[in-house]
């Protein structure tokens, strides 16, 4: 990393290691309910598909804020919109039936994956990036999976459990990886 990259991105690196590690509790803490109500579309399950996008508008809004001017900004701009119709989404599809909500979920895995990804791509500068890159990948991959997953006779909510937790992981792994400044050693 290049001392001006270094420079640039000091100021920006303990709020995105805060963000990183919140954004990773809350995804452990969602995989658990989800996981604990089961694979039914109850009140209860509804409430956390719909939370678990707009978490991600709030997190977007938080990074956006907090991140300097150029591509990663204009890129969660895009999240947020994106996560905020995905939250709508889910509520309505939520009526519909599992095979509806996963449709959705996919596609906002999908789009937000790659979102995910290029935002990585731009802040490569800052360090501890490559688990934001290959999060969005694996993302839009699993996005294409929670789609065809819909077409199953008796398609299963538990696997966005599993989906949640794993970006958290990737989560946690940048924060452990971005750079610290000299007074934080």
């Amino acid at each position: 990393m290049t001392s001006a990259a270094t420079a640039q991105h000091a100021g920006a690196t303990p709020a995105l290691r805060r963000l990183y590690t919140v954004r990773f509790v809350f995804a452990a803490a969602w995989a658990a309910l989800l996981l604990a109500s089961g694979s039914e579309l109850t009140t209860g399950a509804r409430l956390l598909l719909f939370l678990y996008p707009a978490f991600d508008v709030a997190a977007a809004v938080v990074d956006a804020r907090s991140a300097r001017t150029g591509r990663p900004v204009t890129g969660l701009y895009v999240n947020i919109a994106v996560s905020s119709l995905a939250a709508v989404g889910v509520a309505v599809a939520g009526a519909s039936g599992v095979a509806d909500v996963l449709r959705v979920w996919g596609a906002w895995a999908i789009v937000s994956g790659l979102v995910q990804l290029f935002v990585g791509v731009a802040r490569r500068p800052m360090g501890g990036q490559w688990a934001m890159i290959a999060s969005g990948g694996i993302s839009a991959l699993a996005g294409a999976s929670f789609v065809g997953s819909a077409a199953q006779d008796d398609p299963s909510l538990t696997t966005l459990a599993g989906y949640a937790l794993l970006g958290g992981i990737f989560f946690l792994v940048s924060a452990f990886r971005l750079p610290r400044p000299a007074d934080e050693r």
